[in-house]
């Protein structure tokens, strides 16, 4: 079997949606952005790609990968999109790596891509007949009161509180020390590598992660009202949730022969990964099964990883995850994650491994975990050596 190595990453800056630097810059414009950085700083010549399988979650659907490929002067290339929601930029890098490994696929460039800013809605009649067309947007799962389709908040971060005993205090805390974490990480600098600036409408360039607040703290986050006032213990406020960010990210994944037989330096290798299905309602758990699954089929323990990112769609999910796998968080999203960095969902999977290849030859560690969890009851793993 071939190993999957990668050569190359970029990603853009991540913004706040609707306010932030990126309003007026649509996904695919990101995801050209991100895909022909990755590329160029391959140095792989454009005629040897085989692919690009580029994720997207609330774009509109259509096959965003093959807009891109054309956009970029990859004609050759037949573009895939996939959609996982929140975990969809991770299966992007997956299914890279397993065309690789499988060896179908030499050369692909993978990745994700999301604008809350300018995600489209469609409107549907229900039923057809009344021809009475309303906004509408297609579920992740059945609706029932416990995991409606479009309340997160309820569906993953207060279930998630409620079936792991989080408190708010402790959301609240792993809040405050994602976004200090996120703020020191941009400060330091230890992203300048791997993000491209992104070209705005006025021609000027943003370059910095604009979502983290160095000046959050606990108190702050306490005074905030919960989303779900109704709940008797409610957790879950704007605080201690992931943002709503826009950005794009992507890698480029080679077979280990490729990479030898063109002097190519590789980043990291991808060693496994695992995807997984629970009950809608305990979405936020997912990770907690999607973790071992990948760790395992790398015939590697939790404890020979060095470092892990669970992204925190909400603080809960973090907390929870962390506490049921047993890690402890000073080797939990170190650079922080969905709430101090930012979530710009389908482009977060792939935003992980960037991050986390650049922090493991950052600290000379060998071994990295991200994971995910997946509006619907999905969950996601991927495991990185870093070379």
């Amino acid at each position: 079997m071939s190993e999957a190595v990668i050569v190359a990453v970029a990603r853009t800056p991540i913004a706040r949606s609707h306010k932030g630097s990126l309003v007026d810059v649509d996904a695919f414009r990101l995801a050209r952005t991100a895909v022909t950085a990755a590329i160029g700083r391959s140095g792989v010549p454009a005629e040897d790609f085989d692919d690009l399988v580029l994720a997207e979650s609330l774009q509109g659907g259509g096959v965003i990968g093959r807009y891109v490929a054309v956009e970029a002067g990859l004609e050759h290339l037949p573009g895939l999109a996939d959609n996982r929601h929140c975990a969809a930029g991770l299966s992007a890098v997956q299914i890279a790596a397993g065309s690789i490994m499988a060896g179908m696929d030499k050369v692909v460039v993978a990745g994700g891509t999301e604008s809350l800013s300018s995600m489209p809605w469609t409107l549907k009649s229900i039923p057809a007949s009344a021809r009475d067309h309303q906004r509408w947007m297609s579920p992740s799962h059945p609706a029932t009161p416990q995991a409606p389709p479009w309340d997160m908040p309820l569906t993953v971060g207060e279930n998630t509180a409620r079936l792991a005993g989080v408190s708010r205090e402790q959301a609240d805390a792993w809040a405050v020390s994602s976004h200090l974490r996120a703020a020191a990480s941009v400060a330091e600098g230890r992203f300048a590598d791997e993000i491209v600036p992104v070209t705005l409408p006025d021609g000027s360039l943003f370059t910095t992660d604009e979502h983290p607040r160095a000046d959050t703290t606990q108190e702050r986050l306490a005074g905030l009202p919960v989303l779900h006032p109704e709940l008797d213990g409610a957790v879950v406020t704007a605080g201690n949730s992931a943002g709503l960010n826009d950005a794009a990210a992507a890698l480029v994944v080679v077979s280990g022969d490729y990479a030898r037989a063109h002097g190519l330096s590789p980043l990291a290798r991808i060693v496994s990964w695992g995807s997984v299905g629970v009950a809608p309602e305990r979405t936020g758990l997912a990770p907690t099964l999607a973790v071992p699954k990948a760790v395992e089929r790398g015939g590697l323990k939790l404890s020979d990883i060095d470092l892990f990112e669970i992204n925190e769609a909400f603080a809960t999910v973090a907390v929870a995850c962390s506490r049921e796998l047993g890690l402890d968080h000073d080797i939990v999203n170190v650079n922080g994650s969905g709430c101090g960095l930012g979530h710009p969902i389908a482009a977060t999977g792939a935003r992980m491994v960037v991050t986390m290849i650049g922090e493991l030859r950052r600290r000379g560690a060998a071994l990295g975990c991200v994971s995910m969890c997946a509006g619907g009851g999905m969950g996601s793993a991927l495991v990185l050596e870093a070379l």
